[in-house]
């Protein structure tokens, strides 16, 4: 499954990924396409078979704070947007924690990792007893270590954490609390400093955070011997802005099949709103680090084929502001593409079968009243041009010749319009087409 890995209809950020049993389960937010508002008032959760993870299943809403459909809201004391959960598994039960917007979070339980998950309460702690973050517990993370002790990671612009009794799983151990987990103050560089999203792992005896810091497009992660740190920073995973509209992020490590993947979001619907889940392969190093990698197209996939329709919003790069944006349920476009604009792809894999005759590249288009060119790039946007697609004002698929190429590739398309003189700024600004699909033929 290339990126986004769910039904590209489907927004779900702040992704938490699990595995439980021969499932993975993709716990996060959930946005509405073209929102003016973070998250929603419901919480959904996805999980594919270990050994077919092209196969993404909807378990449909989790819980709610809000009344929706048929299923009352989960929690009495306040009707305000969830974001953000995690859930974890101690001894057969599944607990889900959930942030909510402006109010004590919630933890419900299972005895299905998909849910639906029945409110165990608020959190529990004693009059006086110590806890951040006004009590709220912003994108809580929860660690089960080896002893059973259970902690939760949490905090907006403070990192938090407190210890979970792991008898009933809600209530806080007394004089556990701690900050900062991460250096949370204003004399920490910002792409170190702790902002939230706090997502706590322990890999090969290291204990992991995974957090946004104040560089928010970013994931960076810290690491220590002990759940109670210290934590030293070791760098970033993944940067959603880069070569991208980007935003905020939050996302974190899971281990299926024996590969490590980041899952993180990216935006569409020029807002930083509507978030949809993506996912890069990753290494975790001898040393504990981990290499920062680069967005691509890919996903799950090891490469995507170009003998196949490719859907333009799976796009990983977007520049000179063109985005993606739903027009319905069906169909999402890269729109505001303009002169200058830069739309791409990685990595493409078009086999060894080298004939020395040109390919044929076909591009479904909405017209926007604009003739135009695109320039078709391997590798880079600077890269060679293998090719040049004529556009022209009307709706429909547009065809040219390109290069026959070998191995594994990324694609890049450049529009311009060529229009000079003193009426060329009118073009300039001038929404040339919207691209919806395109493939190559032999």
């Amino acid at each position: 499954m290339p990126n986004p890995i769910l039904p590209l209809w489907e927004y779900i950020p702040d992704a938490e990924p699990r595995v439980f049993g021969d499932r993975v389960y993709l716990y996060g937010s959930h946005d509405r396409a073209g929102c003016d508002m973070f998250c929603d008032y419901k919480l959904k959760v996805w999980s594919a078979p270990l050994d077919d993870l092209n196969n993404w299943v909807c378990h449909g809403d989790s819980f709610r704070t809000k009344d929706g459909g048929e299923r009352p809201a989960d929690t009495p004391w306040t009707r305000s947007e969830c974001y953000a959960p995690d859930v974890i598994e101690k001894d057969g039960k599944y607990y889900l924690y959930a942030y909510i917007v402006g109010s004590k979070g919630a933890v419900g339980v299972s005895d299905k990792p998909e849910g639906p998950f029945e409110l165990l309460g608020q959190y529990i702690y004693g009059e006086g007893e110590k806890v951040g973050d006004d009590g709220i517990f912003n994108d809580a993370g929860v660690l089960v270590d080896d002893d059973g002790k259970v902690y939760v990671y949490y905090g907006f612009t403070e990192s938090n954490m407190n210890e979970i009794d792991p008898a009933d799983m809600h209530t806080v151990v007394p004089n556990s609390y701690m900050r900062p987990v991460i250096p949370d103050d204003e004399s920490v560089p910002e792409e170190q400093r702790f902002f939230e999203a706090s997502s706590p792992r322990k890999i090969n005896g290291r204990y992991y955070l995974i957090y946004s810091p104040c560089k928010g497009s970013r994931l960076a992660y810290a690491t220590a011997d002990s759940p109670r740190g210290p934590f030293t920073y070791r760098g970033y995973i993944i940067d959603n802005s880069v070569d991208y509209p980007g935003g905020n992020d939050h996302g974190s490590v899971a281990n299926i099949n024996g590969q490590w993947y980041i899952f993180y979001h990216r935006m569409t619907n020029n807002t930083i709103m509507s978030r949809r889940a993506c996912v890069e392969k990753i290494e975790i190093l001898e040393d504990g680090t981990i290499p920062t990698v680069e967005m691509t197209s890919l996903g799950f996939e090891d490469s995507l084929d170009p003998y196949k329709p490719t859907p333009a919003e799976i796009a990983c790069v977007l520049k000179g502001g063109c985005y993606i944006t739903e027009k319905d349920v069906f169909t999402r476009v890269i729109t505001n593409i303009k002169d200058g604009a830069v739309f791409g792809y990685k990595y493409f894999d078009f086999g060894e079968d080298f004939t020395g005759d040109s390919l044929t590249l076909a591009m479904k288009v909405r017209g926007m009243g604009a003739d135009c060119k695109v320039k078709v790039m391997l590798d880079a946007e600077d890269g060679e041009e293998i090719g040049e697609l004529t556009v022209g004002r009307a709706d429909g698929v547009y065809t040219c010749k390109v290069k026959n190429v070998t191995g594994r590739h990324a694609l890049y398309f450049k529009p311009y319009h060529g229009v000079e003189g003193w009426i060329k700024p009118s073009f300039d600004e001038k929404c040339l087409f919207e691209a919806e699909s395109f493939v190559i033929m032999k």
